[in-house]
């Protein structure tokens, strides 16, 4: 059988058909990743499936695939529905979609909160093949969307299935399958093992085919991962450091907080950086705009929540800097997950305060390695201590101007604002 799996350099080993080999090389596909490689086949023999791999191991096309092949055999309106956690993902994943069919004229609707509602109950009416839609958007839909069902579906796909699978989304992914049809062929798709995924792959898949494409917490080979202990009040510092240190990487650095990228990304723009903020907190067309943004290359620092650390395709992150630690360690695997990305290299930096400890602790067990440490000397880091503090101070003032301007007492904004 290894012998076998070795021998596979092709999307045509793998039985995808001629136009969908040309729309992947179109794409810079040259070969299919280990996940597709082992995904593709079973699914093309018509099997479910769950899939665990790591973040960037190219599962969107795993699933695309042979979905775009069982519609070119038979075509029909609303033949897949694709669920994520997140509208960004849900966003990417039709735009992958898009790019797979375009030589076949496959058409996609995208169903996520934040979008007029009636754009999209358009967008049905043009009876799409693929619908791909966050879980609440999709059942409001189904409610409220005259002529919209999805009992014509052959294919339900759930990525990021552990994330589908918390206390927001629960109700609405029980109240989905409800609905659905249960002959169709399911996609689990999950970074991680949990019991729900467990008890879910129980309760809609058929004798599922099982694919590991990675240990079960586990970072790519290819990233560089390191640390730094730094006292709470000099965190800005060490930051700055590290971001002129590295001054030509493009950089994802994660917060714990929405309010705290808006105040970081400001901090940072004072000192010349060039950052830009994304967080739950904004549109859904400023989520989008920064995210062009930084993908264009117009701003190379993106100061973000966990909001942006799954299933975000930004390929060419090369370090991924945890201002805050993360509580939940698997977040870790997730944030880090941005870089070093299909085969490619990429550095991860954790500033750690004596505040985070425990939880870097638990990041050190779940990896099963202890990381060195980010190479910086205090003596020039505090050096740049005047001009940080001066530019938070001016970050602060101005998130206080907008408090004061919207009516809010002086109070409460300073109350309220995480960096104070």
């Amino acid at each position: 059988m290894e012998e076998d799996k070795e021998e596979v350099k092709s999307f045509k080993d793998l039985g995808v058909c001629d136009q969908l080999i040309e729309a992947c090389d179109n794409l810079g596909w040259k070969h299919p990743s280990k996940i597709q490689a082992e995904a593709i086949p079973h699914a093309l023999e018509g099997k479910d499936l769950i899939g665990l791999a790591q973040t960037g191991s190219g599962k969107t096309g795993a699933f695309a695939l042979p979905i775009l092949q069982a519609l070119l055999e038979t075509p029909q309106a609303f033949f897949a529905c694709v669920l994520s956690p997140t509208r960004e993902l849900a966003i990417q994943i039709a735009e992958q979609f898009e790019a797979l069919g375009s030589g076949i004229g496959v058409k996609c609707a995208v169903l996520v909160g934040g979008v007029d509602n009636v754009q999209q109950s358009i967008a049905l009416g043009k009876r799409p093949h693929i619908v791909v839609a966050t879980p609440g958007r999709l059942l409001d839909h189904l409610s409220n969307t005259k002529g919209f069902s999805l009992r014509t579906i052959k294919f339900l796909v759930l990525d990021e299935a552990d994330r589908l699978l918390n206390e927001d989304f629960e109700k609405a992914i029980d109240e989905l399958l409800s609905v659905i049809p249960r002959e169709r062929n399911t996609y689990l798709y999950s970074a991680t093992m949990t019991k729900k995924v467990r008890k879910l792959q129980r309760a809609c898949l058929r004798n599922p085919v099982k694919i590991e494409a990675a240990s079960k917490y586990s970072t790519v080979d290819s990233l560089k991962q390191q640390y730094l202990f730094v006292p709470a009040k000099h965190k800005n510092c060490y930051l700055v450091y590290i971001l002129s240190e590295k001054s030509g990487s493009t950089s994802m650095v994660f917060t714990r907080t929405c309010d705290s990228t808006g105040l970081l990304a400001q901090m940072l723009r004072n000192l010349g950086l060039r950052a830009i903020p994304i967080s739950g907190h904004m549109t859904q067309a400023k989520r989008l705009g920064a995210l062009n943004k930084f993908k264009a290359g117009e701003c190379n620092i993106l100061v973000c929540t966990d909001v942006a650390s799954r299933g975000l395709d930004i390929p060419s992150v090369d370090m991924v800097i945890n201002y805050d630690i993360p509580s939940n360690s698997k977040d870790y695997i997730h944030r880090v997950g941005r870089t070093a990305r299909a085969g490619r290299s990429g550095v991860a930096i954790s500033i750690v305060s004596q505040y985070e400890l425990e939880w870097y602790i638990q990041i050190e067990k779940l990896i099963g390695k202890k990381l060195p440490m980010f190479p910086a000397q205090e003596e020039e880091v505090l050096m740049l201590l005047e001009r940080v503090t001066e530019a938070k101070r001016i970050a602060d003032m101005t998130a206080l101007g907008f408090f004061v301007r919207l009516g809010i007492s002086l109070k409460f904004a300073v109350e309220n604002l995480s960096i104070y």
